[in-house]
């Protein structure tokens, strides 16, 4: 694969934009093409978000794109990116699942390996100077082409509102689907793990999201009243078959992503401290990831060892942050990759679930292989002799003798 050398910089002879088909990318292809007077390649990734991408081929050769790319990732992005990430159990400020996050770099690496196709000296991306994607993707290139030219137009021109990009996509026949009267449309972005909505009343923190904008899930309170059962089997920290019945990465959380949605299981009303270091408040839905997240905690409950299981949770934090502020290519995150995925090696075995109006109830687990847990020790009956109960007290002055040292200073003074 052709390296761009630094002598390709200055001159942009062709630009990869990651191409949604969406308001703010439709403008940015049609304002590339005008403000840089250079030929566009646009780069589709399907991964997940639930509508057909066939739309923006068809807007891209209206707006006369040569070069289409439209890929099917879906596979990908939950097999290497995903799974992954949810073997650290990873959830940025104990809430949010990184549903965006992590779709950045699997989209920057495939437009930095088009750009190597191509011959285009610079990539390009939708995201806006005050929010989170633009580093996150900018971080990825630099990481995959360190001499790559980057064009961020949200950084450059003067559309610096939706209402804006509106007039902007009817002054140049840019067609623009949601478009609602009265206001744009959310902000929204979707992959195979979530969606996200920003903007409109989003932005008033005080205000309850309208029903009406969720479009995964129902509401807890128009769940079913039965309850569903549910086993996921793991093999090394990664779920391979739901009932058992054998599927893929992408296949296992679109699933999880039906049956959690029909059970109002899911949703999130956060309000997050981004990167570039204002607060923002988004919701999310992100109904295979919260299944999948507990029944995990589950499995690694009786296979982890329980100081294993401590530093991950010490590290998970920090692991998470890495993801959110872009740093997945990074040597710091690989590193902990490693250290994450060989604790995986003996988390294998099943766990039950109950689906019930917005929440998911382990009810069960069990691994045949590689349990931890000893009946005989663990019995409140008598364990004929597995566990020496008189042991503890020995166990417990030690731990105490500190704080004995302690208290006796404190009483003689």
């Amino acid at each position: 694969m052709k390296k761009i050398s630094k002598a390709d910089v200055p001159e942009i002879n062709k630009v990869v934009l990651a191409f949604s088909g969406g308001l703010d990318t439709s403008v940015i292809l049609k304002w590339l093409q005008d403000t840089y007077q250079c030929e566009v390649v646009t780069f589709t990734a399907d991964i997940g978000q639930g509508e057909e991408v066939e739309p923006a081929r068809a807007k891209a050769r209206q707006l006369g794109v040569k070069e289409i790319y439209i890929e099917d990732l879906r596979e990908e992005f939950v097999r290497d990116f995903v799974f992954p990430m949810f073997r650290a159990n990873a959830v940025y400020e104990g809430e949010y699942l990184l549903g965006t996050s992590i779709a950045r770099p699997l989209i920057a690496k495939r437009q930095i390996e088009i750009a190597h196709e191509t011959g285009a000296s610079a990539v390009s991306h939708g995201a806006t100077g005050k929010g989170n994607d633009q580093v996150r993707f900018e971080l990825g290139y630099y990481a995959l082409e360190p001499n790559i030219r980057v064009i961020a137009p949200w950084r450059e021109w003067d559309l610096t509102s939706r209402e804006k990009l509106l007039n902007y996509a009817e002054q140049h026949g840019i067609p623009v689907e949601m478009k609602k009267k009265g206001g744009s449309p959310y902000s929204m972005d979707a992959n195979l793990l979530h969606i996200s909505y920003e903007g409109r009343m989003l932005e008033d923190p005080a205000q309850e999201p309208e029903e009406s904008m969720w479009r995964w899930s129902v509401s807890p309170e128009r769940a079913s009243d039965e309850a569903e059962y549910l086993d996921l089997e793991f093999r090394q920290g990664d779920i391979v078959a739901l009932n058992g019945e054998d599927l893929s990465p992408a296949t296992v959380l679109a699933r999880l992503n039906q049956l959690g949605g029909k059970h109002g299981i899911g949703r999130l009303d956060l309000v997050e401290n981004r990167y570039v270091g204002m607060k923002s408040r988004g919701c999310y839905e992100t109904p295979g990831g919260t299944i999948m997240l507990r029944a995990r905690r589950a499995i690694e409950s009786i296979t982890l060892d329980r100081e294993v299981a401590h530093l991950k949770d010490e590290l998970m934090p920090r692991y998470a942050e890495l993801i959110y502020n872009g740093y997945w290519w990074s040597p710091e995150r690989k590193m902990m990759q490693t250290m994450i995925d060989a604790s995986q090696a003996h988390v294998n075995g099943w766990v039950r679930v109950k689906l019930y109006k917005g929440n998911v109830i382990v009810v069960g687990r069990d691994s045949r292989t590689d349990s931890l847990f000893d009946p005989h020790i663990a019995t409140f009956e008598d364990d004929q002799g597995a566990y020496n109960q008189a042991d503890a007290a020995g166990f417990i002055k030690l731990n105490a003798l500190r704080m004995r040292i302690a208290a006796n200073l404190e009483n003689s003074r």
